[in-house]
């Protein structure tokens, strides 16, 4: 039993120890503002290595299958939107130990999004609701470049829905943000 013990307790040690080696870098408080769907963003440390991002805006989207009829050629969808989104870090110390920009929670990330839309500014659809619903996981980057430019990229699946109940299943949903990076209070 005692040799048990003095096992447990030598790995506790030796873990905690690892693990300050490794927790070596973390995530940051950073305001955005994003031009290429304009809006401000605001995301704050969850965790070491997560983050909770949320973002309002009027910005460009698609139509939805099941939510838009009537549309033909390019569709577009221009409304104001919410967009929330936690996101989980997994490679920020690697970044790090190659001496790689790792600021303003620059890295790869997978993550939950949740985004709605409102009634519209301008669409060239009718939509089944003035709001609809998205959500679904995602993987993605983002980068600090320069002093304060910053490029968001993620994609994957999601759920959309409306307020009357339709719904489905968008296989790829792509986000791109281009913008800069605020100074963080």
């Amino acid at each position: 039993m005692k040799k048990f013990l003095l096992t447990i307790i030598i790995g506790l040690i030796a873990t905690s120890n690892y693990a300050q080696e490794k927790n070596d870098i973390g995530t940051e408080k950073v305001w955005r503002v994003n031009f290429l769907n304009p809006g401000v963003e605001l995301e704050l440390p969850t965790g070491t290595y997560s983050t909770f991002s949320a973002g309002l805006g009027i910005g460009y989207g698609g139509g939805y299958p099941d939510l838009t009829y009537a549309g033909n050629g390019f569709i577009y969808i221009i409304s104001p939107f919410a967009d929330f989104q936690q996101k989980w870090f997994y490679n920020l110390n690697k970044r790090n130990r190659k001496d790689r920009n790792t600021k303003n929670n620059s890295g790869n990330f997978v993550s939950l999004r949740f985004i709605t839309r409102g009634n519209s500014i301008a669409e060239n659809v009718t939509r089944t609701s003035d709001f609809d619903f998205a959500f679904g996981p995602t993987w993605g980057i983002q980068r600090k470049y320069g002093k304060n430019f910053h490029l968001l990229f993620d994609v994957g699946p999601q759920y959309y829905i409306d307020t009357n109940g339709n719904g489905n299943v968008w296989p790829i949903m792509l986000q791109l943000n281009l913008g800069f990076d605020l100074k963080k209070k």
